[in-house]
């Protein structure tokens, strides 16, 4: 899996999303591009924002067992998959500000560097290896950005 700490590797994946247009069309699934951008940040908005509440210890135990390897292994999603509430989005997003928000994530990922997540806890699985966290991050926005064809 590529590594998206990396520069190169950061650069190719906002170069893909600066492919993006208001006007792109999924290939699959339901979510506007404006939507999917939203979903996307997400994931960067549960590393570093408190906004999302965290999954009591019964929750969090059932998502580690069950929900934790297809998420954080190599093994790419499926089309069409199934959502996680947190990350449904609804309505009509602002396309610029998501896609502004995305990009400054993944910069702020690629300048922490990879070191910084080494162990760190994450908001629904625990601590996770950095390979881990790079399989989240990257594994994501490449699913998301093939679905809308960049």
């Amino acid at each position: 899996m590529k590594n998206i700490f990396t520069k190169e590797v950061s650069d190719e994946v906002i170069a893909r999303i600066n492919n993006l247009t208001n006007e792109t069309k999924g290939q699959w699934g339901k979510m506007s591009v404006d939507q999917m951008l939203a979903h996307c940040n997400v994931t960067y908005e549960m590393a570093f924002e408190n906004i999302h509440k965290k999954p009591g210890a019964i929750a969090k135990f059932f998502l580690k067992l069950f929900v934790k390897n297809a998420v954080v292994s190599e093994k790419p999603y499926p089309k069409n998959g199934q959502t996680a509430p947190a990350f449904i989005i609804k309505g009509d997003r602002d396309f610029e500000k998501e896609k502004d928000r995305l990009i400054s994530y993944i910069q702020k990922c690629q300048s922490l560097g990879e070191a910084h997540f080494d162990m760190r806890d994450s908001h629904s699985f625990g601590k996770l290896t950095t390979t881990e966290w790079n399989n989240m991050f990257y594994k994501h926005l490449d699913h998301h950005l093939t679905q809308f064809g960049v």
